[in-house]
């Protein structure tokens, strides 16, 4: 019957179901499945996909800068693809890809906020498109972002910029794309229609028919040797070594998608990117803000940022503590004991908290009393159905006999019988037990 009763009760109370190895597994999944998320919202992952058809580094059409991107990666440049304004001002190339309805004003702030930051490529818009999912059966085969070229217009915030007035103009109407020329390659352009620069401060990089200035850096007083040489300029710049270059791309097809499409065009934009950093492999990074991409700062990124960094590592630290910690206590697991327990100890524990709950606690005194006067009348061996007074008297004399100086039986019965409060029923109670105590030695 024992080993029955042993089978039948099942795994110990506290008793652990998973290994120590589990909970482990259990831990640093959920853990890199947690870190995995926080990167996800701190690098703006959750912000959807910029292919768009726009003219931007995530447009993948024929006006798009995907293409560009991807090739810079491939060249082992580091590239962002920036969507918060805070970081225009980082170190490295900023390439701006402004829509023809961009603000002049807020263009030009980038640009001065960055003359002693790092260098910037300003890409003039031209085309005028439309998705090509609008254009019906023709279209029934193209993909996410695709779009078809209507016509051309000059950026009107090109001549609105407080000290860099462009000038774009259009080529007009030509049959034959423009040849182009410059860093030392040449090629045509995929379209006819062209766009180039008037202004007299631009000193010209890449040229088309008759001279036209297609793409070139703004003439200022800052030093650079390479863009001279490349441009074979003499004299066409100044001595200010802690200022960086502004390279401005008129016509988009040198570099967008449509230009990645032919080798030479590729190399050159290769080229003038290496002329902008002075042959360094700074980052490059691509801004989206100007493009409608942009997004404020939220909590998990400033929390990885000064002065807002020292706490984040503090508090990372005291979860690793913790979770030490957590893996190597000291001490077997304190076992949960049972709601009701076993045996007489759970009767009394169930009487006395039916007791507590209901206040009938001076309805202990009397009974109490009782059992203890049948108690020891059992052990002075007193008559069994004596008169309860009579019983008293006995062992009252008892009592004197063994413990002269002691209170009397009947007067503490008396009082636990008249008390009405917890504490002196509790007073009453112990000074029973002790007389007892005194008289069943």
């Amino acid at each position: 019957m024992s080993g029955e009763g042993t089978a039948l009760a099942g795994p110990q109370v506290g008793s652990n179901p998973f290994s120590l190895r589990a909970v482990l597994a259990l831990v640093l999944i959920g853990s890199a499945l947690f870190v995995a998320l926080l990167w996800m919202i701190g690098s703006g992952m959750t912000g959807g996909s910029t292919n768009d058809g726009g003219a931007h580094a995530g447009g993948k059409g024929l006006n798009g800068y995907a293409a560009f991107a991807d090739l810079l990666e491939r060249q082992g440049y580091f590239v962002r693809r920036l969507r918060s304004q805070t970081n225009l001002k980082d170190e490295g190339l900023l390439v701006l890809t402004p829509e023809g309805g961009a603000n002049a004003k807020e263009i030009t702030k980038i640009i001065e906020d960055r003359r002693r930051k790092g260098p910037t490529l300003l890409i003039l818009p031209k085309w005028n498109v439309l998705p090509a999912k609008f254009m019906g059966q023709q279209a029934k085969d193209a993909k996410d972002g695709w779009v078809v070229p209507m016509g051309t217009s000059a950026a009107g915030w090109a001549n609105e910029l407080e000290g860099y007035a462009l000038e774009p103009r259009d080529g007009g109407d030509r049959k034959q794309p423009m040849r182009w020329q410059g860093l030392g390659r040449a090629g045509s352009l995929p379209d006819p229609k062209v766009q180039f620069l008037e202004s007299t401060q631009l000193v010209p990089l890449i040229t088309g028919d008759d001279q036209a200035v297609l793409a070139g850096y703004w003439q200022d007083d800052g030093y650079y040797p390479d863009l001279e040489a490349a441009a074979d300029a003499v004299d066409a710049g100044g001595e200010d070594e802690e200022l960086f270059p502004l390279i401005v791309i008129a016509e988009p097809d040198l570099i967008n998608n449509w230009g990645m499409a032919d080798q030479g065009r590729a190399m050159a934009a290769l080229r003038l990117v290496s002329l902008a950093q002075g042959g360094r492999l700074d980052p490059v990074s691509f801004d989206l803000t100007l493009n409608g991409f942009s997004r404020s700062s939220n909590m998990l990124t400033l929390a990885f940022k000064p002065p807002f960094l020292a706490a984040t590592l503090c508090l990372l630290l005291a979860g690793l503590v913790a979770g030490w910690r957590a893996f190597r206590r000291f001490g077997p697991p304190l076992a949960v004991g049972r709601a009701i327990a076993f045996g007489k100890r759970a009767l009394v524990a169930n009487a006395a908290g039916l007791i507590r709950r209901s206040g009938r606690f001076h309805l202990l005194g009397t009974p109490y009393a009782a059992m203890i006067r049948e108690r020891l009348a059992r052990t002075l061996a007193l008559p069994r159905h004596a008169d309860p007074l009579a019983t008293e008297a006995a062992i009252d004399r008892a009592l004197t006999t063994r413990a002269p100086e002691s209170t009397p039986f009947s007067t503490i019965a008396a009082q636990l019988r008249a008390a009405r409060r917890p504490g002196e029923l509790l007073r009453a109670g112990r000074a029973l037990h002790s007389l007892e105590r005194t008289l069943t030695r």
